[in-house]
């Protein structure tokens, strides 16, 4: 960012607008949302700033301008018309230290103003750093359609009812409180007009110090964080990770991903990966069950799907066994991303009827999965972490009678900046995989296809994608 968003306070501060036309105008109506005194620093006034002195809401300061004019103001607009004028003015009011917004001069403008999207006392600005206005508002409509018009009420009624919280509601819960208020039972009551009913129950709960139901226990979320992408989450994966109070996450979890939590919620890095045991799965288990048992709220955050090979089933037990609430988040798995990736359908009318997905690597002292029992005619194999014992997958394959040009797609790193795809026969993929220097996270699409039109006579291609 080049620019920090933040939201400046103006109860019991000025806003001078410097400028008496349209400009100014269009500056005033947005100092209007705010409770600031409007100064309009100007000798003449069009007709719509003139009703607005005579209405008591603005002032107007006709001069001499000087540095004074500006000091201490929350913000300052400069938008006479006049380019000379607006760097005249410039220079007095940055002289008084103001922050200034010079209409249509970016590069003199402290402050830009966004795209603003109002249910005071909820704001929502949207803001390009003045390199895409026409997004900006079309950011907007899709925000003013998606947030309910009398939300602001709620949020208002919250405001009102915080000290009453804090007085009578334990700390350790008021976090799901509002969680309930704002997601459960209150917030459904309001969206369809019945805003009495939501404050009553709101009010009522306070009051009684009746916690509803699931306030303040544990829970424990295991969270598909998808390929990489961010924007492959679901909308319920971002909300947990909004709710939580502390996220263990993986290697392969991007970075981005992260950035949708809220800014207090504590980070562990619990960094698994093949042969490292820095984090092993029981010590994964206990973290999580145990900050679940103090009553917080804990999102197990897994790349792709935390049901396909994520070893959920043991986080689950073990929370169940202790009484503790869970959830699986779904998310999207490796071998859909990577086909998505590749242009191609994971299966095929015609051609491939039948999905199988297995891995490459199992527990030490565990057997390797019976890959030859998939060699059928008309399906896809898709081998999660294959890429270490990709020479054993190519021999039992062969053992069952795969031929030598099965066509195979690897895809590292999918939807992820680094992606790329290789595109080998079955015969030469373990060559592939090393040629490339493909040595870690990579999906393995081998396709035993109807048609024979699928096979590949043609040696490995690599392609890089982004």
């Amino acid at each position: 960012m080049k620019s920090f968003p933040m939201f400046l306070r103006t109860t019991d501060r000025r806003i001078v607008i410097a400028g008496g036309g349209e400009q100014a105008a269009q500056k005033s109506r947005l100092a209007l949302k705010t409770d600031a005194e409007i100064v309009l620093a100007t000798v003449e006034l069009d007709d719509e700033l003139t009703g607005l002195v005579a209405s008591g809401r603005a002032r107007q300061e006709a001069g001499p301008l000087t540095p004074e004019t500006f000091a201490g103001s929350a913000l300052t607009f400069i938008a006479t018309g006049c380019p000379g004028a607006d760097m005249a003015l410039h220079a007095l009011a940055k002289e008084a230290g103001a922050v200034v917004n010079v209409v249509d001069r970016p590069d003199l403008c402290d402050a830009t103003t966004p795209s603003i999207v109002d249910r005071d006392p909820v704001v929502v600005a949207i803001g390009t750093e003045g390199t895409a206005p026409v997004l900006a508002r079309r950011i907007k409509t899709e925000v003013e359609q998606m947030l309910p018009p009398r939300v602001g009420h709620l949020a208002a009624l919250a405001g009102r009812l915080r000290g009453a919280v804090g007085d009578r509601l334990p700390q350790s819960t008021r976090r799901g409180f509002w969680a309930w208020v704002f997601n459960g039972a209150p917030a459904r009551l309001h969206k369809t007009g019945a805003e009495e009913e939501a404050a009553q129950l709101v009010k009522s709960a306070i009051r009684n110090g009746v916690i509803p139901e699931g306030v303040g226990e544990g829970h424990i979320a295991l969270v598909g964080a998808g390929p990489g992408a961010r924007d492959l989450l679901t909308l319920r994966a971002v909300e947990r990770l909004q709710e939580a109070d502390v996220i263990y996450y993986d290697r392969l979890v991007d970075a981005d991903v992260l950035e949708l939590a809220r800014r207090d919620a504590e980070r562990v890095f619990v960094g698994k990966e093949v042969g490292d045991h820095a984090w092993p799965q029981e010590r994964i288990t206990a973290v999580i069950v145990a900050e679940a048992r103090k009553g917080r709220r804990v999102v197990r955050l897994k790349s792709g799907d935390p049901g396909i090979f994520g070893r959920a089933t043991e986080e689950l037990s073990a929370a169940r066994a202790h009484g503790i609430a869970t959830e699986i988040v779904p998310g999207v798995t490796a071998a859909s991303a990577a086909a998505a990736s590749t242009g191609t359908s994971l299966t095929e009318r015609g051609d491939t009827d039948t999905l199988v997905i297995t891995t490459g690597t199992c527990r030490p002292g565990d057997d390797a999965p019976d890959w030859g029992h998939h060699v059928r005619s008309g399906t896809t194999l898709a081998v999660y972490m294959g890429v270490r014992n990709a020479r054993a997958v190519e021999a039992r394959l062969f053992a069952a009678g795969a031929r030598p040009e099965t066509p195979v797609d690897v895809i590292a790193d999918a939807t992820k900046p680094g992606e790329r795809h290789v595109t080998t026969r079955l015969d030469g993929l373990a060559e592939a995989l090393a040629a490339a220097e493909i040595t870690g996270n990579a999906m393995i699409l081998v396709r035993f296809g109807k048609t024979a039109t699928r096979a590949l006579a043609a040696p490995a291609t690599l392609q890089a994608v982004g």
